[in-house]
């Protein structure tokens, strides 16, 4: 604890003056801009609540879409502000979901191709970017993740049509379950069978497939978006949008790896160095970086929370009624 308070001091002390020329910059960002990314924000999350709500129709359930994007603030802010988020952030998704009237297969059908789908969409954006920036984009990896999304859909339509093809994988882990648990061979196989078989309502069509990667792609380039207005709303000097794209990215990959909460810390460091490497001053990049974590990480985060609550209790209120009713 000693090491890491002289480490901030030292910090503190030696980047005190771009510090205090951001945190004047920040005193009176241009309304305008400010707005502007707000927007953007809001656009960015709506874009993902309509890629889980289109999978989700897809599998012939009718959600409205404010449900939907409720859960994708709910599930957001879970995933950002605890530990272990994404853990919880599944959960609550996968139970969600089944109160929305998924099967079970359906629902992780719903929440694997969602991350899948958004894993690749981050991908595109960042090659890109590259390829803006004369760079040479890593055209296998993104073929990889498509390959993985098309395997996915075609797998689960082929194994719903015939549940009996999980049968050999199935008894051998089952074998080694029930063998711990001291219970039949093939104890649980008929529950796996129906659990595939509830696969077959996973029917993506090209037009939904289409509606929920482009929704995909525009929550990461609205997130991205966002940054760049964030840069617009403390500064006028002049900015390269792909210098800012790939530092985006950068700071989004870094975020991907930590299991501290919202990336704090690892993410703005990443966004900062990022933008000056692209030629924006010091005082500038951290400006911008703390207003743009105040919009995605602070103002988003709240309304995920109170979506959050909002859900609890009207699932509580249900609970009480039906209750009272029987």
């Amino acid at each position: 604890m000693a090491a890491v308070v002289v480490l901030f001091a030292v910090e503190l002390v030696i980047g005190w003056p771009s510090l205090s020329s951001a945190l004047s910059q920040l005193t009176a960002p241009h309304p305008g801009w400010l707005l502007a990314a707000l927007a953007a924000e809001l656009m960015a999350m709506g874009a993902y609540a309509r890629m889980q709500h289109t999978l989700l129709r897809s599998a012939g359930l009718r959600i409205r879409k404010r449900r939907s994007l409720a859960l994708a603030y709910a599930a957001h802010s879970l995933n950002e502000t605890l530990p272990g988020g994404p853990a919880f952030s599944t959960s609550f998704n996968f139970q969600q979901m089944r109160r929305f009237g998924a099967t079970p297969a359906i629902a992780s059908w719903t929440i694997a191709l969602s991350g899948i789908l958004s894993t690749t969409a981050l991908a595109v954006v960042t090659a890109v970017g590259a390829l803006a920036a004369s760079g040479t984009a890593q055209w296998y990896g993104i073929a990889g993740l498509a390959a993985v999304i098309v395997l996915l859909v075609v797998g689960a339509r082929r194994i719903s049509n015939d549940p009996t093809l999980v049968d050999p994988a199935a008894r051998v882990v089952l074998a080694q379950l029930n063998r711990l648990r001291r219970r039949a061979r093939d104890h649980g196989l008929d529950s796996v069978r129906e659990f595939v078989g509830q696969l077959g309502a996973a029917r993506l069509t090209a037009r939904h497939g289409l509606i929920a990667a482009i929704g995909a792609v525009l929550n990461w380039a609205l997130d991205a978006a966002c940054l760049w207005l964030c840069i617009r709303a403390v500064s006028d000097e002049p900015i390269n949008a792909t210098q800012v794209l790939l530092a985006f990215c950068a700071g989004m990959a870094a975020g991907t790896v930590t299991i501290v909460p919202g990336g704090l810390g690892i993410i703005d460091s990443a966004l900062i160095l990022g933008l000056i490497s692209g030629g924006i001053t010091t005082s500038t990049a951290i400006a911008a970086v703390i207003l743009y974590r105040i919009i995605s990480f602070g103002f988003i985060i709240g309304i995920g929370w109170i979506s959050w609550l909002i859900m609890r209790r009207r699932h509580r209120l249900y609970e009480m009624t039906a209750t009272s009713g029987t």
